[in-house]
């Protein structure tokens, strides 16, 4: 069947039908898993892939491994041949210089056969807890790669259906959670097998023929809007830069600089400018900065639909390897999304003029990473928690930015409920609350970030922390205030009070308190031309304090009262 002979009606069927697949995909990785930072905090995506790697359907999940899932099967095939694919067959791999992330994103993957003909690929990535890196979970001051866990190429893990135990056991071995890191990959070959009975199931449904006329619609469809709207943008070239706090083994600023140009209906993202590989563990790999880099045209274009292999196919990106986002070994890769999330939001900065209405603020930019590591008291156990952490989101025309929303690399991440902390671990949470005034101010304000308050409840333990972008905090857009940086304070009030953003091995007692504060989002628009009235639900609501109102956006006190 011809495409152009294809009804809309079939079209819009069967791409529902790749969407469904995926999101069943996830369903089961996410039920099938041991640890919460799977279960509960979704960290976690799946794509399903036609027999030359372009995405069919892609679920909910982490926008920073966008049209990235493919790139896996790719290099796999490029290593062991089209002919290297069989029936039943899953690999595993998380080498941070093909992935572009770090090792504990662990991605499975695997062949779909139909009647015998290779017809598509299922793959997932999750984070693994830990991978046998030098600290638990991963180091925050690494300076090679070596420090940071097992690497792996592509392996094949499930060999014509039945699971390799000498790999399941090799993989177990190499982490301290041995158990869970087994159940882990349990899940993930459970999500690769539904998404093989899935396409399957499409195929012997639809046919062959019909499915290939509506991919190809479909990507058609997705490729001339991204053209036209692209081709909307004024040509022209157009920069930014900023800087990350540090590398985590230095104090030294650590420069991101964008150049987009537009000619026509095509888009280029420069990023060669951006600075060498550090020493510190903040470096990533090509892939992911490609990835970063298609989240903010995502961000700019076509937003509102599902990326397919029709996707970014207007969008270039030039990376310069052995650069910060083209690390080569032995640069180490742990916290490989800190210059991506600010990579992101320059690209907007870039284009904010000539894309007013579709451009925000900055956003808090990290995940700002806490991990607590200890034995349980209660059982004489191990723990470790590791967590990203909720900030402000920038505002944009028409719109206050969001309150406590995860970061722009993570999507849908959740933060771990008070609930699961308490009863998986040693600790109490003693507050988590928005961080009033941490929006930078505006017609549209930003959003604010929270505050954390952690108290333990066992005898010994160990922090580690991961919080950034205190020198280039949340940027403001058209006259829309800058936000306040992130902060972490220790035992606050207390003589032994210490406040820090990155730290390894910080020694914890019980009855210890780690106060947690994040940024927030960067304003749109002058701050005096904002509503009376919405000044006024921010004062009762607490986002807002009288004071700020009264000497940023010149609310009188009669106002206030309102």
């Amino acid at each position: 069947m011809a495409t152009g002979t294809l009804d809309p009606i079939t079209t819009e069927i069967v791409r529902s039908a790749f969407t469904a697949a995926a999101d069943e995909m996830n369903a089961t990785l996410i039920r099938s898993a041991y640890t919460p930072i799977i279960y509960e905090m979704k960290d976690c995506s799946v794509a399903l892939l036609d027999a030359e790697h372009r995405v069919l359907g892609q679920s909910a999940g982490l926008p920073i491994f966008l049209g990235n899932l493919e790139i896996c099967t790719r290099i796999c095939e490029e290593m062991y041949g089209r002919d290297g694919w069989e029936p039943g067959d899953v690999w595993i791999m998380n080498d941070s210089y093909m992935t572009g992330t770090h090792l504990n994103d662990m991605t499975a993957f695997g062949p779909i056969f139909v009647d015998g003909e290779l017809t598509g690929f299922a793959a997932c990535r999750a984070h693994w807890l830990d991978v046998g890196a030098k600290d638990p979970g991963g180091p925050m001051d690494s300076t090679e790669i070596y420090q940071e866990g097992i690497r792996l190429g592509p392996l094949k893990v499930v060999e014509r259906g039945r699971q390799r135990r000498d790999v399941t056991d090799l993989l177990a071995r190499n982490s301290r959670f041995g158990y869970p890191a087994a159940g882990d990959l349990g899940a993930q070959i459970a999500c690769v097998r539904t998404g093989q009975r899935r396409l399957e199931a499409i195929v012997e449904k639809y046919g062959r023929e019909t499915l290939e006329a509506a991919r190809d619609e479909i990507f058609a469809q997705t490729e001339r809007l991204e053209r036209t709207l692209v081709a909307a943008i004024p040509d022209g070239v157009y920069h930014a830069q900023g800087c990350i706090d540090d590398d985590g083994t230095s104090d030294e600023p650590v420069w991101v600089r964008v150049v987009v140009t537009v000619a026509g209906e095509e888009m280029t993202i420069d990023v060669t400018g951006s600075d060498d590989a550090r020493r510190g563990p903040i470096n990533c790999g090509e892939a992911q900065a490609i990835s970063a880099c298609r989240v903010a045209y995502k961000l700019l274009i076509n937003p509102d639909n599902p990326p397919d292999g029709g996707a970014f196919r207007p969008l270039s990106v030039n990376v310069r390897p052995g650069s910060l986002l083209g690390a080569e070994e032995p640069y180490p890769c742990q916290w490989y999304f800190t210059p991506l999330g600010l990579l992101i939001d320059l690209v907007v900065k870039a284009l904010a003029d000539v894309l007013p209405e579709q451009a925000a603020g900055a956003s808090y930019g990290d995940s700002m990473i806490i991990g607590l590591a200890g034995v349980d008291p209660r059982n004489g156990r191990p723990f470790f928690d590791l967590e990203p952490t909720v900030g402000g989101w920038g505002a944009w025309q028409g719109s206050d930015g969001e309150d406590g929303l995860i970061n722009n690399v993570n999507g849908s991440l959740k933060d771990l409920p008070i609930e699961v902390l308490e009863t998986k671990f040693p600790l109490r949470m003693t507050e988590y609350s928005f961080r009033a005034d941490s929006g930078g101010a505006g017609r549209w304000r930003g959003g604010n970030g929270v505050i954390r308050e952690y108290t333990m409840d066992c005898d010994q333990a160990e922090l580690f922390l991961w919080f950034e972008r205190a020198k280039t905090p949340a940027w403001g857009l058209f006259g829309g205030g800058t936000a306040t940086p992130p902060a972490v304070v220790l035992n606050p009030g207390h003589g032994d009070q210490r406040t820090m953003l990155k730290a390894s091995r910080v020694p914890l007692s019980r009855g210890d308190v780690i106060r947690t504060m994040t940024g927030g989002g960067g304003g749109y628009g002058s701050p005096t031309e904002r509503d009376s009235d919405a000044l006024s639900r921010d004062i009762r609501a607490g986002h807002v304090t009288a004071d700020v109102a009264r000497t940023i956006y010149g609310l009188n006190a009669e106002e206030q009262q309102q």
